[in-house]
């Protein structure tokens, strides 16, 4: 009889801790799928479905962070799908129509389109971690409305002109040689970047006469960090001249910039 006890009390108490494991082990796989994708959602892209903009203007490109935790150190955004003849106010042209943005600047971000753009782009914005992963992503799409001509400004009207848009050929080979020009300024080389962007800007590039003056302009240039390069207000002033006359929004700041710092 003590036998028979001894050998059921050790069969119950066997099944008590096979059903506790099951539990357990129940429990971490029900609950890891979720703890993962709470982990996916911690960080939300918050950007308008669509933006709406207008050629030679600066148009705010609301993007916010709704996240429960900071984002990760060093974490930037990747804007991609952008038309190649815009720029954004701030960050850096990785590839053509595609920026990297530092987290830091997306309160003031704007979107800078030359004349002759129009119609309508998807635009893929990624948060990127410093070693490559994405944590979080978001679409809108760019949508350039068609602006009604304006007469000529006078000469001494600081509003940049509205011209018309280069024939399809001239600008196709304008904003290769901008997309060259931007390549080699990125690696450093800003003698053989101003030679492509004096051809683009003289075919009648906007952002390409702005490009070519930042190289010369003291303030644009302390941002690029190029050793043993001098800046020269005058050419400067020039290229933004020219860049003004294309039709470039933000070369009358400029101007006023180099006027006031003189």
């Amino acid at each position: 009889m003590m036998r028979l006890r001894l050998r059921r009390l050790a069969q119950f108490a066997s099944t008590a801790c096979v059903a506790v494991v099951a539990t357990v082990a129940g429990d971490m796989l029900v609950g890891s799928p979720a703890r993962t994708a709470e982990a996916q959602q911690r960080t939300v892209i918050v950007v308008p479905a669509v933006v709406k903009a207008q050629p030679a203007a600066r148009t705010r490109l609301p993007i916010e962070l709704n996240s429960a935790e900071a984002p990760a150190k060093n974490s930037f955004l990747r804007i991609r799908g952008l038309p190649i003849a815009a720029s954004l106010s701030d960050g850096y042209s990785i590839a053509p129509g595609a920026w990297a943005v530092p987290l830091n600047v997306l309160a003031n971000l704007n979107v800078i389109l030359p004349v002759g753009v129009q119609g309508s782009s998807d635009i893929a914005i990624n948060l990127v971690s410093v070693d490559g992963a994405i944590l979080a992503e978001a679409k809108t799409v760019l949508a350039v409305e068609a602006v009604a001509a304006r007469p000529e400004p006078s000469a001494t009207s600081r509003e940049p002109a509205l011209v018309p848009p280069l024939p399809p050929e001239e600008r196709e080979r304008a904003l290769s040689m901008h997309a060259k020009g931007q390549e080699l300024l990125d690696r450093g080389q800003v003698y053989a970047a101003r030679k492509l962007f004096e051809r683009a800007a003289e075919i009648g590039l906007a952002q390409s006469a702005v490009a070519l003056a930042a190289t010369y302009d003291p303030d644009e240039l302390g941002k690029m960090r190029v050793v043993g390069l001098s800046a020269d207000a005058v050419a400067a002033r020039k290229w933004y001249e020219k860049a003004r006359e294309l039709g470039a929004p933000e070369a009358g700041d400029r101007l006023r910039r180099l006027g006031a710092a003189r």
